[in-house]
């Protein structure tokens, strides 16, 4: 799978428009875990690793993608956001909000083997 890019046709899209083109990227596996636990401070790739609960073909693969696409760097105490990865993470902030305003407001479902 290639880097999406702007004016590419992307999953869900054949204009590339430069939403499509991150849902797409952000819609890949792993991506959004990867975004998340860089959120603070930078992260060796074993760190990162284990933080984000994958395998190290899928990480390389994702953070490859992530640093094409401008969000991700290599320096060298490890992986962080560059300032766009940063912009990114406080964009999403309102949907994580309105996620845990939306979780709270569910009922969770009954066990099937002990209802209650």
């Amino acid at each position: 799978m290639t880097t999406p890019e702007i004016g590419t046709a992307v999953r869900g899209s054949k204009t590339g428009r430069p939403i499509m083109v991150v849902l797409d990227l952000l819609g890949r596996r792993a991506a959004l875990r990867i975004l998340w636990e860089l959120r603070g401070d930078a992260l060796t790739f074993r760190a990162l690793l284990e933080a984000a609960d994958t395998n190290p073909s899928l990480l390389n693969t994702r953070l490859k993608e992530l640093r094409e696409a401008g969000l991700v760097v290599h320096e060298g105490s490890g992986y962080l956001l560059t300032p766009a990865g940063r912009d990114l993470h406080a964009a999403l902030q309102p949907l994580s909000a309105w996620a845990q305003a939306w979780g709270s407001r569910r009922t969770p479902k009954r066990s099937i083997i002990n209802p209650r």
